[in-house]
């Protein structure tokens, strides 16, 4: 597993950051009556990835940080379906699905790692 000495070391919690700030810009020019509809619900979500990773990389537990991991997977999963519905509604032009998949990918190699790491430590 790639060693880190906090959360900020993670390339995965990294690029998830760079993705909050490409959703914070592309959801700009939704409707304004989508304020505190979809664009708050996209931009929660997106928050809710590296605020899990982050939250789960703190903790002393293995088991603890692949829960919150889960947790993040499961915010990744929800901004995926609240960005293609601002895609339907043409609300947003860019698309962020290869964002979310590539980050989806990574979470789920590092929730394989940790799991590996910990029971060869057993």
């Amino acid at each position: 597993m790639q060693e880190y000495k906090t959360h900020k070391d993670l390339v995965v919690w990294q690029k998830s950051m760079d993705m909050v700030v490409t959703v914070y810009r592309a959801t700009e020019c939704m409707p304004k009556s989508e304020l505190y509809g979809l664009t708050s619900q996209i931009r929660r979500a997106a928050v809710s990835v590296p605020a899990n990773i982050a939250e789960g990389a703190a903790r002393n537990h293995s088991r603890e940080f692949i829960q919150f991991l889960y947790v993040a997977l499961g915010s990744l999963a929800e901004l995926e379906t609240e960005l293609l519905l601002a895609e339907r509604l043409q609300f947003i032009e860019l698309s962020l699905i290869p964002d979310v998949t590539e980050i989806k990918m990574m979470l789920l190699g590092l929730i394989k790692k940790v799991k590996a790491r910990d029971v060869g430590s057993k």
